[in-house]
């Protein structure tokens, strides 16, 4: 289901729902045009999107997020959702980089668990609570068969006890553009197995699909939706674009052109001029007067770059990334202050990103960890809260060997507590007294027998 299908439908889809969609009107709009942003390659009347900016921007901050992420985890189950988490991880943050936040979707198998990126505008929010959490929502899904296209509905409702509704329906038209007469589940055999309707037995606690939203507060309407990360940024990457338009233009204007008289063409047999127009110009007038002349304006393409570098080093400092990562680094030296500030804050951004995406793999294990014993997973259950450790490696302005041995000098000499050590090293909660007893039963066990 393409974007702009369900967004220019979602009247029609939320009737098929019999439900409203909460989404605000600038909501409804903003989010096309972001994916709008990151798509659009060929240019228009006015504006040329060579550079792709919203593109850059969300490559280059997934390829940093995940630089030098690996997860590690001693239980089976939970290692198989940590791998089925990584084989997503950059579209899931692609996707919500682009839209604000994006949906992982857990597929049970008798093994494990598969996960499913199901993108911002591919949702539809009838409910939230009042905290903002979706807990009403409707996804959509497409499918050929024959002659027929299929529209699946899944809508998903969670109560104030965390109980979790699905409900299904199956729409058959001739069209892929209509939604046509809803059929039953069994005419299309990937759905046969579906319910119409189930209620899990078990509190799941939310929609049941693990949630990845960007960590800006709202720009557009000042909702609970989430917002793109160039969301702020969209009015400067529209300014960039003309202004490519507006260059690109002024070279078209600076070729070489030869001013002639309009009679001096040779025309086809339909009349139309045979000599290339972007170099002969005719004017129709007196040859004698006009003759032949050599056209070519000066080029002003010093403004014209100078302006786009300076709408570039703007979207940097709106959406927080270190200067230099679209515009170009400028060459004359600067202080240390200026050095640490820069990657400081560039730091800062992306380690934000990093803990949205913690945040949602916890979320992730803990729902398969409820749907996997419904499901009746092989090995499924309620992971402990420590069952995961993840590790982002270096960042900018963090230096994690020397860290380390820092800490190890500290507990050498007797100024830090080996279970403190133990806890950072292996990113374990070590804040009360149990928490540190846990750490010397399962990592100082000749500690605890001497005791």
């Amino acid at each position: 289901m393409s974007f702009k299908t369900l967004q220019e439908n979602a009247a029609q889809y939320a009737m098929a729902f019999q439900a409203t969609e909460i989404t605000s009107a600038e909501m409804r709009e903003a989010i096309p045009e972001w994916l709008s942003l990151y798509y659009q390659a060929a240019p228009q009347k006015d504006e040329d999107p060579c550079q792709r900016i919203a593109y850059t921007i969300v490559r280059k901050l997934t390829k940093t997020v995940f630089s030098e992420y690996k997860t590690t985890c001693k239980d089976a189950f939970v290692d198989g959702v940590l791998t089925a988490l990584n084989w997503v991880s950059a579209e899931a943050m692609q996707m919500a980089l682009i839209g604000g936040e994006c949906r992982l979707k857990p597929i049970p198998a008798k093994d494990g668990f598969r996960f499913v990126v199901v993108p911002r505008h591919n949702i539809l929010v009838f409910g939230r609570d009042a905290e903002g959490n979706m807990t009403d929502v409707g996804t959509v899904e497409q499918t050929s068969a024959g002659q027929f296209y299929y529209t699946l509905l899944e809508r998903r409702t969670v109560d104030s006890r965390g109980y979790l509704t699905i409900r299904n329906r199956l729409l058959r038209s001739y069209s892929k553009y209509s939604l046509g007469q809803e059929v039953s589940l069994t005419s299309v055999p990937q759905y046969a197995e579906l319910p119409e309707e189930y209620t899990f037995p078990r509190p799941v606690g939310s929609v049941g699909m693990a949630q990845l939203r960007t960590p800006m507060v709202n720009c557009v309407d000042g909702s609970a939706d989430a917002v793109s990360v160039y969301a702020a940024a969209v009015g400067l990457i529209h300014n960039i674009d003309h202004n490519e338009a507006q260059l690109n233009g002024e070279f078209d204007r600076g070729e070489l052109r030869i001013v002639v008289s309009a009679d001096m063409f040779k025309r086809d047999i339909h009349g139309r001029p045979i000599l290339e127009d972007k170099v002969f110009v005719g004017l129709d007038d007196d040859a004698e007067s006009i003759g032949v002349t050599p056209f070519s304006p000066a080029l002003r393409e010093a403004s014209f770059l100078a302006r786009k570098q300076e709408y570039l080093r703007n979207v940097e400092n709106v959406i927080g990334l270190k200067r230099g990562l679209l515009s170009e680094v400028e060459a004359a030296e600067r202080t240390a202050t200026e050095i640490t500030s820069s990657a400081g804050e560039y730091n800062l951004t992306i380690i934000d990103f990093q803990q949205m995406w913690e945040k949602t793999v916890r979320e992730a294990v803990q729902i398969c960890g409820v749907l996997g014993q419904l499901y009746r997973v092989s090995g499924a259950h309620e992971p402990a809260e420590d069952a995961v450790v993840i590790s982002w490696g270096n960042g900018v302005l963090y230096d994690e060997g020397k860290t380390n041995q820092e800490l190890l000098s500290q507990v050498q000499s007797g100024l830090l507590q080996p279970e403190r050590y133990l806890g950072w090293y292996y990113n374990l909660p070590c804040d009360t007294p149990a928490q540190r007893e846990k750490i010397r039963k399962d990592y100082m066990p000749q500690l605890v027998e001497e005791e």
